[in-house]
């Protein structure tokens, strides 16, 4: 049997997904979990997930087009893809399963096995977002740091700190939602070899590693924020402080002026 080769093709958008409003809107699809898979007219399925990855499975570009503008009319205002992952899936029975040079070699993919593989490469799609996001965080708040380095004080504004310390954590707990799903998918507990295909998958994109460093990053950043923001408080309490003791040393001042 001569191999055949299956590609994988993810976006990431900036927004999240709404599986119960696709799902109205996409009447063919089969929701299953966090999936909502299409089968396309033209042939391929699109795996569609709520931390904001669309997945493509043999889809022409041409199809794929049609359903990111039917996404975008049914979620008005949706961005521009930022992220896009491939992987290519070889199924040869004469080839022990495993990823070799990028190429993910498979005895049989089946409709559960290539819904695991979807779910992988959306996550490492979307991490990659993410990723991107918390590099412009740590960046900005080194800049923080270093000024109360060389300075020894920041600014008397708190508000921009507050704002930065609450993106800093929806951000963490967006990536929570999404990376929790690095659980096995159910599939693979029925499915041995699909789960060594998986644990070989999820080594191939790092997801693991990736989210270690995600997470050690944004507690990092948090940590920054609260430090900059504890001085910054500081500060703000010294001046009260100063202008209490200036307005009693003026009333006492004010006070000796009429007595004499």
């Amino acid at each position: 049997m001569p191999a055949t080769d299956h590609v994988f093709q993810a976006v990431a958008f900036v927004e999240n997904l709404s599986l119960k409003e696709l799902a109205a809107a996409f009447e063919t699809g089969r929701r299953a979990g966090y999936e909502l898979s299409v089968a396309l007219p033209a042939g391929g399925t699109a795996f569609m997930y709520p931390f904001g990855a669309v997945v493509f499975h043999g889809a022409s570009s041409q199809a794929r087009a049609d359903i990111l503008a039917r996404l975008r009319s049914i979620r008005p205002g949706l961005a521009t893809a930022v992220i896009n992952e491939e992987l290519t899936v070889r199924e040869d029975p004469d080839q022990p399963p495993g990823v070799d040079g990028g190429v993910l070699f498979i005895d049989k993919l089946t409709p559960a096995r290539a819904g695991v593989i979807a779910l992988t490469v959306g996550q490492s799609a979307s991490m990659e977002y993410y990723e991107n996001i918390v590099e412009q965080m740590f960046a900005r708040t080194g800049l923080l740091v270093d000024r109360l380095e060389k300075s020894g004080t920041v600014s008397l504004r708190t508000k921009p700190l507050h704002k930065f310390i609450g993106e800093a954590v929806s951000t963490r707990s967006e990536v929570l939602s999404v990376l929790h799903l690095l659980d096995k998918p159910d599939a693979t507990w029925d499915d041995p070899a699909m789960n060594e295909i998986y644990a070989d998958l999820r080594a191939e994109f790092d997801l693991l590693d990736r989210y270690g460093a995600l997470e050690s990053k944004l507690r990092s950043v948090q940590e920054g924020l609260e430090l900059v923001l504890d001085v910054a408080r500081d500060r703000r309490i010294v001046l009260l402080e100063g202008t209490v003791v200036l307005l009693i040393v003026t009333e006492l001042a004010l006070s000796l002026l009429r007595h004499y």
